[in-house]
């Protein structure tokens, strides 16, 4: 007889992130229009995913941080061209690792400036 010890169901990337912003909101709080959000969206200067009951287009709030926002086009690049879909990315910075420089996930340690050390992990996790 084994032994199944039952594991905890993997978080849903809704409470990974935790904390989002629908494109109205993101637009307000860039200060443009919502084809301007769309467009960055569009454009994969922000990533998005549909979350909610009612399945919104929204953005995690982390992505909009002065800290963050540079740096998060050229990581995408990086994980999209090693094969992850923009689900898989989202999870990828959202998942919390303890091996980073900064406690936390990769999207902390983006905020407190490691960019290259982000995407070095990302381009291992990629290939």
């Amino acid at each position: 007889m084994t032994d199944q010890t039952p594991t905890a169901p993997e978080p849903s990337l809704e409470d990974l992130v935790g904390s989002w912003l629908t494109v109205p909101d993101v637009a307000e709080r860039l200060g443009i229009p919502l084809s301007g959000v769309r467009r960055l969206i569009e454009e994969r200067e922000l990533l998005s995913a549909r979350i909610g009951e009612r399945r919104v287009v929204a953005v995690p709030e982390q992505f909009l941080l002065e800290t963050v926002y540079p740096y998060l086009r050229g990581t995408f690049t990086v994980l999209t061209d090693g094969g992850m879909n923009d689900e898989e990315i989202l999870t990828w910075l959202f998942t919390p690792d303890e091996t980073l420089r900064v406690p936390g996930t990769p999207v902390d340690n983006l905020a407190a400036g490691f960019k290259t050390e982000v995407r070095r992990r990302a381009m291992e996790q990629a290939f």
